[in-house]
């Protein structure tokens, strides 16, 4: 058998989500966490990540880049997006807040008139705002 690398690059939208949730999964099992992708956006998560102890499901939408929606305010929803090689998960109402203090994406037509921001490289201001809610992969 000869199984060669991808380049996440050439997938499409839907195997980008697949391998996003497989990256994270993997990663959230070394802190105790079994993640189950559901079959659509269930109160808008696309998996929810349980920990081995029972203590603590967390519902989690994951993006490709940074994202807030005015759709999921008020959900309890996590957001998953790589930053840099590494992961955030953040609840989607904090990063509305961060994103509030460090940038102008509030009052922008994308949020105002379509309840809708996202972006693949955020300010370093925004980053700093959000690193502790920034998972280190090693």
């Amino acid at each position: 058998m000869n199984i060669l690398k991808i380049e996440y690059s050439a997938l499409n939208a839907k195997q980008k989500e697949i391998y996003n949730f497989q990256k994270l999964a993997g990663f959230l099992a070394d802190y105790g966490f079994n993640c189950i992708k559901l079959a659509d956006d269930w109160l808008g998560a696309d998996f929810l990540a349980y920990h081995k102890d029972g203590t603590e499901t967390l519902r989690v939408q994951l993006k490709a880049r940074l994202t807030i929606d005015k759709k999921y305010q008020g959900k309890d929803l996590y957001m998953a997006f790589p930053i840099k090689g590494n992961w955030c998960l953040i609840l989607h109402d904090d990063l509305v807040e961060h994103v509030s203090n460090t940038t102008n994406w509030l009052n922008t037509e994308s949020w105002v008139e379509k309840g809708l921001y996202h972006s693949a490289k955020p300010s370093s201001i925004l980053l700093k705002s959000i690193q502790s809610s920034v998972l280190i992969v090693t």
